[in-house]
């Protein structure tokens, strides 16, 4: 393969005409589709060859099968390529839907009116997992090169670069855009080229192809003798500027943003003077940027080679002349080298002269399965099941009123279940009307197992708001806690409850709990009783709010009564006891202990030397002792036997 001296923008026509698309590599060739095998029909009654040989005994039963969905989804089945399915597998498939949808039309009105829905979404559903199941082949066997190429007999292939051509064009549509770049405009081709890396920058506004005026031959009647223009060349440079900026450490690499991000901003002074020439090189492009925008504006095609974070330096700023999504933008399809005015040349040439190479069918072929053999290959993909899984049911999409009425729950329940009573006494005072009610009940969504408000401060313990609740906004204690709540369990208070007179009572087999139950203490517990003695009217309190007895102030003030007698009756006790004990210990006999009588020394050995202070002595008197201690009793023996020898001097 080499650069041929063609130019991409004038091709000759002779050349053009003789050009196909070589789709050996990107499209296995096309096999006319083998005829299937007819099944034959059965003998005797009437049959339905694509419904799997299904049999009738008459006409009327025959003109039934054809109007049915199961007969319809076959036929569009068969069509698409696929394999038709029994009548049972069918039905498995319609029960699969979300929606009930009947099997097959009574009349021929609705036949011809529109379609089953059942058909519809079937079909809708086997295209989808179709579409899923063929796209990694077909991503195999249609790889994405830089290059398209085309050939013209009889051995000769020109490969032009798919950057060339508008997004989003399909490969069957190369050669007509191809074309289409010979046919010139007022103006001529002009392209903008930019690249930046390691601080170095350069810009350039080439005119790729010349304007129609350049190109309009000379009348044949005017024949003045006057010097003739030269020619203008194919390409032009308009414009162009380079510079530089110190931006990144020698033999380092990566900016010093970069390297700020990753490891934190570096204190030294090279860092400083590298974040420094990041700025003025961002400041000096988007400057030029600027002073080319009406050019930029007027650009076919826009090729920026730069990374991911220099490329916010061109589109990622206020009034840039280059928009992020503009579809002339394209990045270099080869590897290009430091930012230079000789670098852009080079890749505006590599993008603008075709490749040409000369090989034989041959040579295409095994060049061909070659290529696919270096391809990866595709895992292996699972049959489409025959049974469709249900899909899942969505979440209904909320209005924003249903959006602020969840946000107002939800500020409920957390300021009842953290006891906050005066957010909660002025939050009940602006939203209360909307909520529906101390007694609503609270909304499934929530995951709150209990059913009330009161059942919530109940079961979570905190007596000033249950107080409120229940005497302020005259809460139904009697509403029960509901059987199958999420994360309800029937027993679970059941361990909470103390042996007092108070507690809860056993529940009833097939009853259900209230707001009494799911006390956790007894101040809770006596909250209920209290309000029962002061308004007994306003509840069945004994009954279906199960409140065992009502408490009033005399009963409250004779239970702590007996409470202090009891308290002090215990106190007495407690001092008798230790009074008891003092008056054992007096008259206990006093024994005096024995002083430990000195063990009895040993008798020293007259015979042989003696250390000063005794040696057996000194063996003993150190036996046991730490290191340290030994060292300090050695320092003793010999401050004394240096007295004693002073001693001795001065008696002389």
């Amino acid at each position: 393969m080499q650069a041929s001296q063609y130019h991409v923008f004038s091709l000759s026509p002779e050349l053009l005409d003789t050009l196909t698309p070589r789709n050996l590599v990107n499209k296995a060739p096309t096999r006319s589709p083998s005829p299937e095998p007819v099944v034959p029909s059965t003998s005797g009654p009437r049959a339905c060859n694509i419904c799997l040989g299904v049999t009738f005994q008459d006409v009327d039963e025959q003109r039934t099968h054809f109007r049915s969905d199961w007969h319809r989804y076959n036929v569009k089945v068969r069509l698409n390529g696929g394999t038709p399915v029994s009548e049972a597998n069918f039905a498995q498939l319609v029960d699969a839907l979300e929606d009930s949808i009947s099997g097959s039309a009574s009349s021929s009105d609705e036949d011809e009116s529109s379609e089953s829905d059942a058909v519809k979404i079937l079909m809708k559903k086997t295209k989808r997992l179709t579409t899923r199941s063929t796209s990694p082949e077909s991503t195999r066997q249609a790889p994405q090169t830089a290059l398209t190429w085309f050939h013209s007999p009889p051995s000769t292939q020109i490969g032009v670069y798919r950057a060339l051509f508008p997004l989003g064009t399909e490969a069957d549509s190369y050669l007509q855009e191809l074309k289409n770049l010979q046919q010139s405009t007022p103006e001529g081709r002009t392209w903008a080229l930019f690249m930046t890396a390691g601080g170095h920058f350069a810009g350039a506004l080439v005119r790729v192809s010349r304007a129609e005026d350049d190109e309009e031959p000379e009348e044949e009647g005017v024949r003045k003798k006057k010097k003739q223009k030269k020619p203008k060349p194919e390409i032009e440079v308009l414009k162009h500027k380079t510079f530089h900026r110190y931006t990144t450490r020698r033999k380092q690499g990566g900016s010093q943003s970069v390297n700020d991000n990753a490891k934190g901003p570096a204190k030294s002074a090279g860092a400083q003077l590298r974040r420094y020439g990041e700025q003025a090189l961002r400041d000096d492009i988007r400057s030029l940027l600027d002073e080319w925008a009406e050019d930029i504006h007027d650009c076919e095609r826009i090729w920026i080679r730069a990374s991911v974070s220099n490329r916010k330096i061109f589109l990622d700023y206020d009034e840039s002349p280059i928009a992020k999504g503009d579809e002339r933008l394209r990045t270099f399809p080869f590897p290009t080298r430091r930012p230079t005015q000789s670098e852009l040349m080079r890749c505006l040439m590599e993008l603008l002269r075709p490749k040409v190479s000369h090989l034989t069918e041959d040579a295409l072929r095994a060049q061909d399965e070659a290529y696919l053999a270096s391809l990866p290959k595709p895992k292996p993909i699972l049959a489409v099941a025959a049974t469709l899984e249900p899909e899942k049911p969505k979440q209904p999409k909320l209005t924003k009123e249903e959006e602020i009425l969840r946000e107002k729950w939800v500020r409920l329940l957390e300021m009842v279940n953290k006891g906050r009573l005066e957010p909660l006494r002025t939050f009940w005072e602006r939203e209360g009307g909307t909520i529906g009610g101390v007694d609503v009940a609270i909304p499934e969504w929530a995951g709150e197992r209990r059913v009330s408000l009161l059942q919530v401060a109940a079961g979570v313990g905190h007596e000033e708001v249950t107080r409120w609740l229940l005497e302020d906004l005259h809460a139904d204690p009697t509403i029960t806690v509901p059987v199958g709540r999420p994360g309800e369990v029937e027993d679970e208070d059941a361990g909470n409850a103390s042996d007092a007179s108070d507690s809860p009572r056993a529940l009833p087999k097939g009853s259900r709990r209230t707001a009494y139950d799911l006390a956790r203490s007894k101040p809770i517990r006596d909250v209920f009783r209290r309000c029962a003695a002061s308004h007994p009217d306003w509840w069945d309190w004994f009954g279906a709010a199960r409140v065992p007895s009502a408490l009033s102030k005399e009963m409250e003030d004779e239970r702590d009564e007996k409470k202090k007698v009891r308290r002090k009756g215990l106190k007495d006790r407690i001092k008798e006891r230790e009074a008891r004990e003092r008056e054992k210990e007096k008259e206990k006999p006093v024994v005096v202990p024995e002083p430990p009588k000195p063990a009895p020394a040993k008798e020293q050995s007259s015979s042989g030397p003696r250390k000063l202070g005794g040696a057996t002595g000194a063996v003993e008197g150190v036996a046991g002792l730490t290191p340290e201690m030994r060292a300090k009793v050695e320092r003793e023996r010999r401050a004394r036997a240096a007295e004693a020898r002073m001693k001795a001097l001065d008696a002389k």
